[in-house]
């Protein structure tokens, strides 16, 4: 992994926040910009992973106002592998490009599109693909309102990717669609924007969550045969109102396969637990697989790491559509209906674990310290109560009938009472 201070040193920048305005100025010089890419692999030439991805989270990514979490290496390998090979992939807010880099490296002959609506991320976007040779289309651009400011075609050459300028953004459907959009991100919904599968629907998302509007616009550029791979929040399992009626009309016509939960604490910037939602198209099945895969994963930190074991055991669970105690489950279409079309992992995977029952023996013993600690303290209190006095004669009688209470309830700290009685003879 390159670090941010060698990162820097090849772009010749002194701080990071240069390096986006310095990149976007190498890419658009071609001689440069090869010198570059061969800078880069002396250093480092694993192209298997996105080398970007913390250093961009790290120095440029808003968290606060664009809900950016790039996709950690756990999570970017196992959604990609849920999908498995295909010929074309397209990849909405790709960020840097880490999951159509997990999905170049299981087909690298494929044909990729790439949407991205930072303008900070977009010069490692293009970096990250024409590095590798990628064959692909790259949107800078809004992919809720379909505005774009830039469109970019890229073509294979001896070594890296030709850039190109488009004027029009071509039509790419594709066989794969994976995407890791801005969590719960506000948004502007206008009635105009009631068309294609929104207009099926008859609702659009709410103002303060685009969540299924990335979905949906996922969904529309799927192949009639696709699949896709989509990260989000856990609320898009059951949140109400115009959310439940979108969820219920993607259960109705049988888009939803499998509901996989993650563990909490897998991104850099947020600690919530997220889920992986897999949809396909033309599915010749009623049913959707749950997966609780919650627990899968190795505490490092601050942070929890999705490992190899985690993702193998999860995949195979997937692509062999298998029950498992505490962990999957097949759950029919006509019981999500019974349930409300609400999507909550624990009501179909039941991951209750009773504690063990004690022995009565030490439950007993338990009782007896109870009762030893309940006695121990009565007499302290008892014993304090007899050293108080009224600030006059009625109150100085309401303080003794309440000791001779206690006093008699629970007797007085022989200890303590003795140590009083000898701090008052030597002051005699």
């Amino acid at each position: 992994m390159l670090s941010t201070e060698q990162i820097n040193n090849l772009l010749e920048v002194e701080e990071s926040y240069q390096a986006s305005f310095k990149l976007a100025e190498i890419l658009n010089d071609r001689d440069k910009c090869i010198k570059l890419f061969d800078s880069f692999l002396r250093l480092e030439q694993d192209l298997s992973f996105d080398w970007f991805t913390d250093y961009f989270q790290e120095e440029h990514s808003n968290r606060k106002d664009k809900k950016q979490d790039f996709t950690p290496k756990g999570v970017t390998d196992l959604a990609s592998k849920l999908l498995g090979k295909s010929e074309s992939n397209a990849d909405i807010c790709a960020g840097t490009g880490g999951l159509t880099i997990k999905r170049w490296t299981q087909n690298r002959h494929a044909q990729f599109y790439c949407e991205e609506y930072s303008d900070r991320a977009m010069p490692f976007l293009l970096f990250n693909l024409m590095i590798r040779n990628v064959n692909g289309i790259v949107v800078h651009g809004d992919a809720l309102t379909q505005e774009h400011k830039h469109v970019y075609k890229l073509v294979s050459g001896d070594r890296f990717s030709e850039l190109e300028e488009l004027d029009s953004l071509p039509k790419f459907i594709a066989d794969t669609v994976i995407m890791n959009p801005p969590y719960s991100l506000p948004w502007d919904p206008q009635k105009e924007m009631l068309t294609g599968l929104f207009a099926e629907i008859g609702v659009l998302p709410p103002k303060a969550k685009a969540d299924y509007a990335f979905l949906i616009r996922g969904l529309e550029q799927l192949s009639d045969s696709g699949t896709q791979s989509l990260i989000l929040p856990h609320g898009v399992l059951f949140r109400g109102n115009a959310e439940g009626k979108i969820r219920q009309w993607l259960i109705e016509h049988n888009y939803l396969d499998a509901v996989i939960g993650l563990p909490e604490k897998v991104f850099l910037n947020t600690d919530i637990p997220t889920t992986i939602l897999m949809l396909k198209k033309n599915r010749d099945r009623r049913d959707v697989l749950f997966i609780d895969a919650s627990k899968q994963f190795r505490k490092d930190k601050a942070h929890n790491i999705i490992e190899a074991e985690h993702i193998s055991k999860i995949l195979q669970t997937y692509q062999e559509r298998t029950e498992m105690d505490k962990f999957s489950k097949l759950v029919t279409f006509e019981t999500i209906k019974d349930n409300d079309f609400n999507l909550n992992i624990p009501r179909y995977v039941d991951t209750f674990e009773p504690e063990p029952v004690k022995p009565l023996d030490d439950v007993l013993a338990d009782m007896r310290e109870l009762d030893r600690a309940i006695k121990m303290s009565g007499q302290e209190l008892a014993t304090m109560m007899t050293e108080l006095r009224g600030t006059n004669e009625r109150a100085d009688q309401e303080i003794k009938r309440m000791t001779s209470y206690w006093v008699d309830k629970y007797g007085i700290n022989k200890q303590r009472s003795q140590s009083k009685r000898g701090e008052q003879l030597s002051l005699l």
